[in-house]
This record gives C-alpha cells, structure tokens and sequence, in this order.
C-alpha cells in the first residue's frame, strides 16, 4: 500500500546483482537507499537489524546505495570500499563496520576497516586507486533517482514507498500488511 499515491513511487525490482540478506523465496523484499555518513541511516541501522530478525525467513533485505555526496563527503568511497568488500564476499560485515565507525570514513579508516573484514589488501588497493566500484554505485544513484528516492534512509517494501519520516514503526506496520496478504 503506497502510503503517499501522488508520489507514484516504486523502487526498481530487486535482481541477482544487489546485496541481499534473507531467501530470495521471502514473501517480502525491504529495500533500503542508504548513505553509510548519513545520520537517519545510521539511527534506521539497528532498527533494521531487529525488524529482520523479528521476521526472519520472511524478509529479504537488499541495501542500495545513495551518497548524498553534497553533504556527506566520505559517503561516496565509502559505498566504494563496501563494493571493494562485497567482490571479496564481505559486503556485510563492511556495511555494518561503516555504519558502525560512521563518524570515521576517510580513505585511511576504510582501508583499516578493509583489514579488520580481512580483505585481500592489494586487491582492495589497487580497485580503490582505480575507483572500480565507482560506476556501480552511480547506477545505484541512477536507480535512486528514477524510483524518486531524494533523502535518505528511503525504504521500499515489496517495492512500494514507506514513509519512516515519523519512526519506524511505520516500516514494520507496511511488512506486517504485506505478510498478511
């Protein structure tokens, strides 16, 4: 349910290329367009992290990226270096390191959280010099901006718009609803 009709807003399907946690078999897919500097996404993090443990198989979750580069300028390289991590299969545990340190995400830190998630170091290196990730994460952006997402955290479930700008709860409300249907 669209909790906002005039926005016609509706993310693009989820595909075999995005980051996912949960079956793909899941009666619900939360899509999230998140910013590892943005304040919002950080407090939406953990939220999120027990909204999926409360629905287990239930809900698959797939994080896309939206640096909102004008005011958070480590936000870019930072979903650069989680693209570095999720070519080695460590996508999430470097999401969660960024979320977790997100108050420090210059190029230094990411490469000591690239080592902590224990990360092929020349790898990591030289796909950072050449910003390798770099054109993923602006089809991300691309992706973002066609589905009218314009802040972050934006949230979609079963590809409809939720509106979390009051909390959260309205986020487990619009998976609940899903279920229920």
């Amino acid at each position: 349910m669209n909790q906002h009709p005039e926005l016609n807003t509706t993310a693009l399907p989820v595909s075999a290329s995005d980051h996912m946690l949960g079956p793909q078999t899941a009666r619900v897919a939360l899509v999230e367009y998140g910013d590892f500097e943005c304040p919002s996404c950080a407090q939406a993090y953990p939220a999120v992290k027990i909204l999926l443990k409360h629905f287990g198989e239930r809900v698959r979750f797939v994080f896309r990226h939206f640096p909102l580069r004008e005011v958070h300028p480590h936000a870019e390289l930072a979903a650069e270096a989680a693209e570095a991590a999720g070519a080695q299969n460590k996508f999430w545990p470097m999401h969660d390191l960024l979320f977790q340190n997100q108050l420090h995400l210059n190029a230094k830190n990411l490469r000591h959280y690239a080592e902590k998630v224990e990360l092929d170091l020349a790898r990591y290196d030289f796909e950072m010099g050449e910003h390798v990730y770099l054109q993923r994460v602006q089809e991300h952006i691309e992706g973002g901006t066609r589905s009218r997402v314009r802040s972050t955290p934006t949230f979609f479930v079963n590809g409809v718009v939720c509106d979390v700008s009051f909390g959260l709860e309205h986020l487990q409300r619009a998976i609940e609803t899903e279920l229920r249907v």
